[in-house]
């Protein structure tokens, strides 16, 4: 083992001189010391606080004494499910299973369990009976109340109650972590620790609980989808540090899940000291012989400016989980460790990626959420940009002109998400021009998800006008700059709201940008999301209005094959979706037409192979007689 990472076993810990870990921390993701892992940075606030931290990655879940190799620590129990959500990690869209994982070493799949939290959870306790069991991460933020699960396609109660732990941390945790910890360590039973922000525990009794805003019961929202959208919504409005309350969730009688209101942000201060911690920044060298992990590739050269988004997708579960107040790093904090990472052997002078959720966010929306925070249920820039918004890229502008000073840094790329709408509210070109002179090369990869505005108002994303001038501004200040760069559409289908015709909107589009992506992604409907809340009950939380909700595969095949039209794999769905849609006026030979007629497109299709076969005849004709050449040239040598 090498000195610097946290001990992953028993002669690990010997070699510490310690006789005991303070926490074990079981997590689904195998072991990576960088900032860009959760458990990582859990694991290193609560080192420098003084606690004596364990890892345990991607244990046996069939094995009770895969979770015994540290024996039993002082306080308890850390578990997470990973980076991600273990049920995204494992299947597609459509529910098959994914081939790779790159969160584990040699990309290898089946090293953690479906739910992995709970799972791991359930096999602590076997062993445990009684010690405490802290629960966070993504999964478990995501899934603190009752929730609508994709996968089983059914509402699951709060995972407190599933996994039997004592207390869940959701959001980023840093602050509830070190608060728990010491709790636990001043001597006070798990039981009693109801007074932390940014946690939900269960509970027999409300006779202590103050000034608690009461969803509906987790009976109603199982039995009553309108029931669910209306809980959602609630809690959607108190997500905010500042203004968010105390949430109760009843179940049978006496028993309750509590949610405390969100965690305060960290200030710039604290979000120096989290990155200054001393990372190895790469996987533990235990995984080198399996290839090592892939996951680090993407961030092991970035650069993490910020954290949040108000931005507030309806697909984004952000709000959820960081929150829409944006964190911040400072200059001089990202500056010391872009220096580190070029002193890194294999940097090859380019920094990858400087951002964080949406890149180009690096200061709260407005100054009235520094002590008041955000608007409970109005958006920053939906459906446009609040009056009070405060549009500013100078800062951001002024930190990459000073990473791409640095001595050894050839260029700075910007590979994050780029919120368009708030470029184009921003007074200045000087932002689009300086990313376009020097942040992308060849294209520019930005999200408008769509094209018709009706799906585009329950994403919660900007008019499609707004997207069309960014593309004029964009090709202009390019055609300013003598380059030729393009910009690379993310779209998404079968999103609620979404009918055949909105499809066949957004391919006509295609057509005449005469662009066609190479992947689609279909909407995943992912816990606690607005969208996904519109999936499963048919209802816009925000409003309660009905929403047209494309469910059946079928559909949903047709309508990510419209934004396929060109792949003649395609062509049976594409036609159907004209038929049922009543488009038939896009079949045939003109321009405007997406496909060909039936008997065209076959007499077509036996034409390209025809080609293609006599392509592959002539090459291996070609192939052959050079090999005869090559034999009488040998024969002369």
């Amino acid at each position: 083992m090498e000195k610097d990472y946290l001990p992953v076993c028993r002669e690990d810990m010997i070699r510490c001189g310690w006789d005991q870990v303070d926490f074990v921390y079981v997590i689904g993701d195998a072991y990576v010391d960088h900032p860009s892992f959760g458990h990582a940075i859990i694991s290193r606030i609560l080192e420098a606080h003084g606690f004596r931290i364990g890892i345990i990655a991607q244990p046996d879940w069939k094995n009770p004494e895969s979770i015994t190799i540290f024996g039993r620590p002082k306080l308890g129990f850390l578990v997470t499910g990973g980076n991600m959500d273990s049920m995204v990690n494992h299947y597609s869209v459509s529910k098959k299973r994914r081939q790779t994982d790159a969160y584990t070493p040699g990309g290898v799949i089946g090293k953690r369990p479906d739910y992995a939290t709970v799972v791991y959870c359930n096999l602590i306790r076997k062993v445990y009976k009684e010690i405490p069991i802290l629960i966070g991460g993504i999964e478990a933020s995501l899934r603190r109340l009752g929730h609508y699960d994709y996968w089983s396609n059914r509402v699951k109660r709060s995972i407190l109650l599933d996994s039997q732990a004592d207390i869940l941390m959701y959001g980023m945790g840093e602050h509830a972590v070190v608060e728990l910890a010491e709790a636990l360590q001043s001597g006070i039973p798990i039981s009693e620790i109801t007074f932390i922000n940014g946690t939900v525990y269960k509970t027999k009794s409300l006779e202590s609980v103050y000034e608690a805003e009461r969803l509906p019961s987790f009976s109603e929202i199982t039995t009553n989808k309108a029931a669910y959208a209306k809980s959602f919504y609630l809690q959607y409005c108190n997500t905010d540090p500042f203004s968010g309350k105390r949430l109760v969730e009843p179940y049978q009688e006496n028993l309750y899940i509590v949610q405390n209101p969100p965690a305060k942000p960290l200030t710039m201060q604290e979000m120096d000291d989290l990155y200054a911690l001393p990372y190895q920044r790469n996987y533990h060298p235990m995984y080198q012989k399996d290839g090592g992990v892939p996951a680090i590739s993407e961030v092991k050269f970035s650069l993490v400016s910020n954290r949040g988004c108000f931005g507030g997708c309806s697909f984004c579960a952000l709000t959820f989980h960081q929150g829409r107040m944006i964190q911040v790093r400072s200059h001089a904090s990202i500056v010391e460790e872009a220096k580190l990472l070029i002193q890194d052997k294999e940097f090859k002078g380019y920094l990858h990626d400087v951002g964080g959720p949406t890149a180009n966010f690096r200061h709260p929306s407005c100054e009235k959420q520094l002590t008041k925070g955000v608007c409970s249920k109005k958006q920053c820039l939906f459906p446009e940009p609040c009056k009070n918004l405060t549009v500013d890229h100078q800062d951001y502008i002024i930190l990459l002109r000073k990473l791409r000073a640095l001595p050894g840094v050839k260029k700075v790329f910007i590979r994050s998400g780029i919120r368009f709408d708030y470029v184009m509210a921003d007074k200045t070109d000087l932002f689009l021009k300086e990313l376009c002179q020097y942040h992308i090369s060849g294209q520019l990869k930005v999200a408008p998800e769509h094209v018709a505005d009706p799906v585009l108002q329950k994403m919660g994303k900007p008019g499609n006008q707004i997207y069309q001038k960014f593309v004029e501004k964009y090709k202009k200040i390019n055609e300013q700059l003598g380059v030729k760069q393009y910009l690379v559409p993310y779209l998404m289908s079968s999103h609620p709201g979404s009918t055949l015709k909105e499809a066949v909107t957004l391919a006509e589009y295609l057509r005449d940008l005469g662009y066609m992506p190479e992947q689609v992604q279909d909407f995943y409907p992912t816990p606690s999301t607005i969208s996904t809340t519109m999936y499963y009950t048919g209802f816009d939380p925000r409003t309660m209005e009905e929403v047209y909700v494309p469910v059946n595969p079928h559909e949903k095949a047709m309508q990510r094959a419209l934004i396929q039209y060109r792949n003649p794999a395609n062509y049976q769905l594409v036609l159907e979706a004209l038929k049922k849609a009543h488009r038939m006026d896009l079949v045939g030979f003109e321009k405007k037409c997406l496909i060909r007629p039936q008997k065209a497109a076959i007499q077509i299709q036996k034409a390209r192979e025809k080609q293609k076969e006599e392509e592959q005849k002539k090459l291996k004709k070609k192939k052959k007689h050079s090999t005869i050449r090559n034999v009488h040239k040998k024969r002369k040598g």
